[in-house]
């Protein structure tokens, strides 16, 4: 699936890593790399593993802010369209496209 998946071009060794999961975990890993059409587990370790450095979602600052706002939604502390115009002063709608494609209008 990935063109870096092996390295037999004499590039960078090939290092061999072991760690430990749950079995149930494990289970989850199998039926998702089989159900995606990777030839291996290890295949599809390595290829998440560099998507994840390559692509990062998410840094612990950000998890730790979304977890804040799911905590406020649940909690009902939330704020009305209308109520965040009128708090910063913004009239009739406005549009924002951010960076990944999301269209935001207020």
């Amino acid at each position: 699936m990935s063109e870096a998946a092996t390295n037999d071009d004499g590039g960078d060794d090939i290092a061999t890593v072991n760690f430990k999961l749950t079995e149930s975990f494990l289970e989850e890993i199998d039926d998702t790399w089989q159900g995606r059409g990777f030839n291996s587990r290890s295949e599809f370790i390595r290829y998440t593993l560099r998507d994840a450095v390559e692509f990062p979602t998410f840094d612990r600052d950000e998890l730790v802010a979304l977890l804040e706002v799911e905590e406020d939604i649940r909690e009902g502390r939330t704020t009305s369209a209308e109520e965040a115009r009128e708090r910063f002063g913004a009239s009739g709608s406005a549009r924002a496209v951010s960076d990944d494609g999301w269209t935001w209008e207020l």
